[in-house]
């Protein structure tokens, strides 16, 4: 026991006694650096350092290449949404006003009128987003919520409710 007792003692002295020599070498405010003990170790250090440095600098091009790959598209995904959803609204609007006739003999003329406007604005509603790039229509949205976040709440619960009740009864058709 007195045996491993005594090099427990050793290692520890040694321990202190390169962590005395590295704070040694160590200049304030920068930490301790060991230097390679032949020439060749150096080079190589460096060398490696160089790849290294080349690697990092590779990454992050290559990073921000896919980046802007993500971002066409993301871009283009959206494009394609804004279309359909173009299509969509004009679909809702052009149904609407097809109906209107029948509202009219039903229930009355002016419910009719209230169609045929609402179709107007389906319409009107379509063809501002045809002629808006997609960041036109996010900088809108993000100004609209701003204004009126009570509003955009409302209208996403709404949209949220309606688009619920359709995937509920896409399931029940089943």
């Amino acid at each position: 026991m007195a045996v491993t007792d005594k090099n427990k003692m050793a290692s520890k002295t040694t321990a202190k006694s390169k962590a005395a020599s590295a704070k040694a070498k160590a200049t304030p405010g920068k930490p301790a650096v060991t230097k390679p003990k032949n020439a060749s170790a150096t080079k190589e250090v460096t060398k490696a350092a160089l790849v290294n440095g080349k690697s990092q600098e590779k990454v992050k091009v290559e990073m921000s290449n896919l980046k802007e790959k993500a971002a066409d598209t993301a871009r283009n995904a959206a494009e394609r949404g804004k279309e359909r959803a173009s299509e969509a609204v004009s679909g809702i609007g052009k149904l609407i006003r097809d109906s209107a006739g029948s509202i009219d003999e039903s229930v009355g003329k002016n419910y009719g009128d209230y169609a045929r406007s609402a179709a107007d604005a389906f319409d009107k509603f379509a063809g501002k987003m045809d002629t808006k790039q997609v960041d036109e229509i996010v900088g809108d949205a993000r100004d609209f919520v701003r204004k009126s976040p009570a509003v955009a709440i409302g209208a996403a619960a709404a949209i949220g409710f309606v688009l619920s009740r359709l995937i509920r009864s896409g399931r029940d058709d089943a």
